[in-house]
């Protein structure tokens, strides 16, 4: 480790100093006394996630930072109040269960599985402002800030959303434990799923690494493994920790360390829009412990991603601090090697992972905002051929999907076209992966681990 880390540093920032510091993405209140009183209803409140189950998945992600785990982060890219349902909640938990099953062969190694749940109800937006037919309104900026409906009294910004937000996210959880402590993500259960998806003759490629799991799963059973023990999956909750009154009034000291933790999520990440070292969303995730994530864009100088080290993860923690590259397609191969190469020799660990939908987003000829699945998944190839070149562990992936049989990704195996997108376009912000195309990204990252 270097000794540039600490002499140039002032003394830890605890997490209560991002009021001092430019604060990017918040709503504009309108009312600062309701805002108040609603931060204060939430200090009160108990915490959604506990400090154990937080130092576990640290300790997890520090087995991924050394290739002893792949991480698997999944979910919607805003997550609506309306669509917060047990059969939603159910189908998103079975997909990242089933991409984590085919995972968990294809690398022979644990898998992490995250869900982009219980939580994501906020979205930073490239303007403060939406116009539709000469009419302009606040934009929208997710569920816990303001309604989607655009109308003059739904785009106003109400404290009181947040409330409903971390009563959702609450009965979100109870739900993803009930399932992963219950039964439902037996590993039995988990791999029979996936046997309609390669029935399907579009995906016949899969078959054979279908069969291989399925021989597997019979050899395991005839040797006597106790299934029972694999009845129960650990699952955490991760958000962009964006909206910083929410964040502020979530976090708890822990009785047994005296730990600052932010208890509304496991794992929480600073996005591409809100990263600055000296800024206010990383001045508050400085003063947790959670394990934290932030994402990297092409532009992303060397020394710009090693201030953020030098905030974040200073005395260099393994689990501590992940890196979420988001480059595209077009400019992963050439900005990566410089900042692996960087933080290499920097020597301070760090989990990369990569989230190959972000950078590539386009809008269709008939107006939809849209990705392609093939573009997708070449910056999900570069972002392994970089690390293979380098001799680096590449960690995991961070992807939008939904467990719905959507039409907002362009292309995959069922050749979802530009005239389909209006089929069951749903998403409000971001176009996710529906669930086969899900599957199909697992299927080929299980090769490309296993290459």
């Amino acid at each position: 480790m270097l000794a540039r880390v600490m002499n140039e540093l002032t003394a830890p920032r605890t997490a209560a100093s991002w009021r001092r510091r430019p604060a990017a993405q918040q709503p504009a209140y309108p009312d600062e006394a309701v805002l108040r009183a609603v931060s204060a209803d939430l200090r009160a409140r108990p915490p959604l996630v506990f400090a154990g189950e937080v130092d576990s998945l640290r300790a997890q992600m520090a087995a991924a930072s050394q290739g002893r785990a792949f991480v698997l982060m999944g979910g919607d890219c805003a997550e609506s109040f309306a669509d917060n349902t047990a059969d939603n909640i159910r189908l998103k938990l079975q997909t990242i269960l089933q991409m984590a099953a085919v995972l968990t062969y294809g690398a022979s190694t644990p898998v992490v599985k995250m869900g982009r749940m219980a939580g994501q109800y906020a979205k930073p937006r490239s303007s403060d402002v939406e116009t539709r037919d000469g009419v302009t309104l606040p934009a929208y900026r997710g569920d816990s800030v303001n309604s989607h409906a655009f109308t003059r009294d739904a785009r106003i910004p109400d404290p009181h959303r947040m409330l409903d937000a971390y009563l959702r996210a609450g009965t979100t959880l109870n739900l993803i434990r009930s399932f992963t402590m219950g039964g439902y993500a037996d590993l039995r259960e988990v791999h029979s799923w996936n046997r309609g998806f390669t029935a399907n003759p579009t995906y016949a490629r899969f078959e054979s690494f279908a069969e291989e799991i399925d021989r597997a799963m019979r050899f395991m059973e005839a040797a006597g493994v106790d299934f029972e023990a694999l009845r129960q999956v650990d699952f955490y909750a991760a958000h962009e920790a964006l909206l910083l009154e929410y964040e502020d009034a979530m976090i708890r000291e822990d009785s047994r360390s005296g730990r600052l933790y932010d208890t509304s999520a496991h794992f929480l990440w600073v996005g591409e829009r809100t990263r600055g070292a000296e800024d206010a969303h990383v001045a508050l995730l400085e003063g947790v412990h959670n394990p934290i994530g932030v994402k990297v864009g092409p532009t992303t100088t060397p020394d710009e991603l090693l201030a953020l080290v030098d905030h974040l993860n200073p005395n260099g923690d393994a689990g501590r601090l992940m890196l979420i590259t988001r480059m595209g397609a077009d400019r992963i191969r050439a900005a990566l090697p410089a900042l692996i190469e960087a933080i290499t020799a920097d020597g301070r660990p760090v989990t990369w992972v990569t989230d190959p939908m972000h950078g590539n987003t386009i809008t269709s000829d008939n107006g939809y905002k849209t990705r392609r699945f093939d573009t997708v998944m070449d910056e999900l190839r570069g972002f392994f051929e970089v690390h293979r070149a380098l001799g680096t562990v590449p960690g995991g992936i961070h992807v939008e999907l939904t467990g719905d049989d959507v039409t907002e990704v362009l292309g995959g195996g069922e050749h979802i076209d530009e005239a389909a997108l209006a089929r069951r376009y749903e998403t409000l912000v971001d176009p996710r992966l529906n669930h086969q195309q899900s599957l199909e990204m697992a299927f080929e990252v299980a090769e490309m681990l296993r290459r």
